[in-house]
């Protein structure tokens, strides 16, 4: 039975749903990279490591290939790294949006503060 597209989506976005699994998309944006190297700007246990990419790689989110003695990990295609820009373009839209309301709320406040002192 074939699973429905919302629910593929949804299961995306779950293994989406990790902070380092996102760290992980954004350094392999600008291509490929050594676990050595992941390790090194990650800065977690190569276990953790391991089995976040495993988690991507399961999903078909990157790849791997061996060179040599390492492990290069790439995304899968570049539809990932648009995601990560997409991702960042909403998230930039919904905090500026908060920031004016933000100010809108903090500059509202200040007339009624001052007329409540007034009485």
């Amino acid at each position: 039975m074939a699973v429905p597209l919302y629910q593929a989506k949804a299961e995306l976005f779950r293994t989406l749903g990790h902070p380092l699994r996102i760290r992980v998309l954004e350094l392999l944006q600008d291509g490929p990279s050594p676990v050595s190297e992941l390790l090194v700007e990650l800065g977690v246990e190569a276990s953790t490591l391991s089995q976040q990419l495993a988690v991507l790689r399961r999903a078909g989110i990157v790849v791997s290939t061996r060179q040599g003695t390492s492990v290069v990990y790439e995304l899968a295609a570049s539809d990932v790294a648009e995601l990560m820009r997409a991702a960042r373009r909403f998230l930039t839209e919904v905090l500026d949006d908060r920031d004016h309301l933000l100010a809108e709320l903090r500059s509202s406040e200040a007339p009624a503060r001052q007329s409540s002192r007034e009485k």
